[in-house]
Parts: C-alpha cells; sequence; structure tokens
C-alpha cells in the first residue's frame, strides 16, 4: 500500500513530536481514549516576570564553556530556510556531542529513546537535536519551537545526487 506524501510528513512531524516530548505511544494511546466528559479543562498559569527573562537568556547564556572538538569529526548538515549546523562527534565518547549552532559551540548529551531516534540535549539551554536517518531537527524546548527542521548531512546529499548521476 502506497501512501500520500502529506500523510507520510504528517507521520514524520508526529514521531519527531513524540520523541522531542518525551511521550510514549501508551501514553498517547491511553490520552485518546478518555471520554470527553471525563477530561477536566485545563486553566493556563499567567507567565511572570522571571519566566520573560529566562526566555531572553535561552541562547545568550554564555557561562556554560564551549566544548573541546579536537580530534572530533565533524558532520555539516544543511537544513530548511538556509540554517545550517555543524555536529562533532569525538570517537572514543558516544554519549555527547558538540554541536556549532549560530556560530558558537553547544554540548549535547544522549537522551535514550524507545523509538531508536538519536537524541541529544543540553538542558541548560534547552536544545533538543533529534537525528533519524532520513533528516535532523533542532528544537528549542524551553519555548517549544523549532530552530531548524528538515536537516541532512551534506555527506548524504552529495552520495544521492552521485546515485541520481549514475542511473
Amino acid at each position: 500500500m502506497k501512501t500520500s506524501p502529506l500523510l507520510q510528513q504528517t507521520l514524520a512531524k508526529l514521531l519527531i513530536t513524540l520523541c522531542a516530548s518525551g511521550l510514549s505511544v501508551s501514553a498517547v494511546a491511553s490520552d485518546a481514549t478518555t471520554s470527553p466528559s471525563s477530561v477536566k479543562k485545563q486553566v493556563k498559569a499567567k507567565p511572570t516576570k522571571v519566566a520573560k527573562a529566562n526566555n531572553k537568556n535561552t541562547e545568550t547564556d554564555t557561562s556554560e564553556p564551549e566544548p573541546n572538538i579536537e580530534k572530533s569529526a565533524d558532520t555539516e548538515y544543511k537544513c530548511e530556510l538556509g540554517n545550517s549546523l555543524v555536529m562533532y562527534e569525538h570517537p572514543e565518547d558516544n554519549q555527547s556531542l558538540a554541536m556549532r549552532w549560530r556560530n558558537r559551540l553547544y554540548k549535547l548529551t544522549r537522551v535514550e529513546t524507545s523509538t531508536g531516534a538519536h537524541r541529544f540535549e543540553n538542558q541548560k539551554i534547552g536544545l533538543v537535536w533529534i537525528n533519524i536517518p532520513s533528516k535532523g531537527m533542532l528544537l528549542d524546548s524551553r519555548r517549544g519551537q523549532q530552530l531548524a527542521n528538515e536537516c541532512r548531512s551534506t555527506k548524504i546529499a552529495s552520495l544521492e545526487t552521485s546515485d541520481t548521476q549514475i542511473k
């Protein structure tokens, strides 16, 4: 059975959203089976001035030292809307990596997932990198926003181009 590109894209976004939020499929399924009569109305708390101050410091926090990228293998990613980033992986450390984003280096630590996606996070800054075989995505977990989407390694892109030319 062949699925439409729109359905595939929607399913991919759902998978990435689930990975990013740390939800399991069973939690989503249990929410879907809850009857409308048992759902209570949730009241959102008003943001405080302290919360607004924290949001301003999300990407300007320079108190964290930059990671050492010597002897690291780098992979450049080109993303939608002209965004780009570089990942640095040290051959002896598969639990963390360094990421160059907007001319600054950040250390990201691996977070285990049940889906098999590679998820790295910097809780202090609020950055989350999710990488699946076909693409990567950078999220701001504090603001709940995508910073970069449809990120593809330039190495993979060059291989796809050469495969197309051979055929």
